[in-house]
């Protein structure tokens, strides 16, 4: 099942966002197999501001229990995060 995983940072957390994000990326890179799309969210000057991630997960828990295993989150960047099922209606320019 696929599921959309929104991080919005506390703010004032870019210093801490980039101090993690070499931890972060091996975690990521552990995952990518799953992974539909992930990257980060960005503010009007283009810096990272959250995280979005559509991951194939076999349940709600499963897609929770990823999101709280990422080191961002065990550092304690996010100020929300939100795990919701997700349903791809567009994908590469076509429906699917």
């Amino acid at each position: 099942m696929i599921f959309a995983i929104s991080c919005t940072d506390k703010p004032g957390s870019l210093e801490l966002r980039m101090a993690t994000r070499p931890t972060h990326l091996a975690y990521l890179q552990e995952h990518m197999a799953n992974f539909v799309l992930v990257g980060p969210v960005l503010d009007g000057e283009g810096k990272p501001c959250g995280s979005l991630l559509v991951v194939d997960a076999a349940d709600q828990a499963a897609a929770e229990a990823f999101a709280a295993g990422d080191p961002y989150a065990k550092a304690g960047l996010f100020e929300t995060v939100t795990v919701r099922p997700f349903r791809t209606v567009f994908k590469d320019g076509a429906q699917v």
